[in-house]
């Protein structure tokens, strides 16, 4: 017999495993070509059109790299186009937003102490804001805003802070840094995909053409990149933030994910005038350091303990109602406060924990109920928890956790079947 829960739960493995892969690949390629862009340099015997060479060594290897501003005077025979990188890294990371925020929205996507939405409606909003956010975006790159880079970065700034503030009113702490996290790298993504390829496709079928290739196609390319450039540290903060609730479950997480963008800045700021050989701005180092403890100083503000309170006058779902009946659930509440609740409680009593990890909550029956799929998963078809079993768990309470979720999804699947 198939356990669904563990295959479920293998597969949102899995596709996280290719999602960080295939964003190492983007990350990294992208971040060389950035650091080599900028260390060009002029050489007397560069071919018309070259604007800069480099001398790399790697491997034990030597390569010499050369950059044409529009494109060489003759087409080589085979270009090796960087683009799957970028299109690999959205489709797993769309993926993954699917299978752990949408098909668990009652849990991770959906906060109902924030606004009353229907489980399809959260997810509608989901989907259509990283589609609304990236035609905003779009709209204002194309506009006159094109030629003032400075002006378009601080809108692009005013609109990520926009969606933070937003997704926090309707979401989940959680999911609001996940979903900004999407959204930036749909702007990332559909960059490469809407812009910078079809633009060097451009070219490249004038040149094939025998037409002189317009250089406004360059520019624009240029500029997407650049943006991505800068983005592209904020986004790694925000994939990594729910594994860390004093980023997402505190009342200012829309401010520390605003602080998280500032934060990219100045950072690739350093390494792009580093790279350039324009100087060594260590005041960067200062103001990354200001800003992180403006951080540090947010997350250590008062927690959204209201959600806490109000949590039991919650009604239960359908899904949740069906764990609480099922055979074994007494025994099961009786045995979980006792082995979790030092940590996964309103006021943890474990040291160095302010916030129940991930905002899970063990401590009455309800709390049970609503995170059985959690409690087995972590606690009954492994040994996750309690870390390093520091509450002794035993093996028997172990079973009996076991026992009550498979007698529930029985239960679960009957219903289904006489239905």
């Amino acid at each position: 017999m198939f356990d669904l829960a563990l295959i479920w739960d293998w597969l949102a493995f899995v596709v996280r495993w290719l999602h960080v892969i295939t964003a190492i690949a983007w990350i990294g390629s992208s971040f060389y070509f950035i650091a080599l862009d900028l260390g060009l340099r002029k050489a007397p015997d560069l071919p018309p059109g070259a604007h800069g060479e480099e001398w790399q060594v790697h491997g034990g290897g030597f390569y010499h790299i050369r950059k044409f501003l529009v494109a060489p005077e003759r087409m080589p025979e085979h270009l090796t186009w960087f683009k799957w990188e970028s299109y690999s890294t959205w489709l797993s990371g769309a993926a993954l937003l699917m299978i752990v925020y949408w098909a668990g929205a009652e849990l991770y996507l959906i906060d109902l102490n924030k606004v009353e939405l229907s489980l399809w409606q959260g997810i509608a909003i989901s989907a259509a804001s990283l589609t609304v956010g990236w035609i905003v975006y779009d709209f204002l790159c194309k506009s006159g805003l094109g030629e003032r880079p400075t002006v378009l970065m601080l809108l692009l700034f005013a609109l990520l802070v926009a969606m933070g503030w937003g997704y926090n009113q309707i979401f989940t702490g959680r999911a609001m840094m996940l979903h900004l996290g999407a959204f930036t790298a749909t702007v990332m993504s559909a960059n490469v995909f809407f812009v910078i390829i079809p633009n060097q496709k451009i070219v490249v079928a004038d040149l094939k053409a025998g037409r002189a290739p317009d250089p406004k196609y360059g520019r624009i390319a240029k500029l997407r990149s650049t943006h991505n450039n800068y983005l592209t540290l904020p986004v790694l903060f925000l994939m990594l933030s729910n594994h860390y609730p004093l980023a997402f479950a505190t009342q200012y997480n829309w401010v520390i994910a605003a602080l998280v963008f500032l934060m990219g800045v100045t950072i690739r700021h350093y390494f792009n005038t580093l790279h350039a050989r324009k100087g060594n701005p260590r005041w960067t180092w200062a103001a990354t350091a200001a800003l992180f403890l403006a951080i540090v100083w947010l997350s250590s503000a008062p927690m959204q303990q209201d959600s806490y309170e109000t949590s039991e006058a919650r009604a239960l779902t359908p899904t949740e109602q069906v764990f609480a009946s099922a055979e074994g659930f007494e025994e099961v509440s009786n045995i979980i406060p006792g082995r979790c609740s030092m940590c996964h409680g309103r006021e943890p009593g474990y040291d160095g924990i302010r916030l129940a990890p991930r905002s899970v909550l063990l401590e009455t029956p309800a709390d049970i109920a609503r995170h059985a799929r959690q409690i087995y998963l972590q606690a009954g078809a492994s040994h996750a928890m309690p870390p390093a079993n520091v509450s002794w768990m035993e093996p028997e309470e172990r079973a009996a956790v076991v026992n009550w979720y498979r007698a529930a999804t029985r239960g679960a699947t009957r219903r289904l079947a006489r239905n």
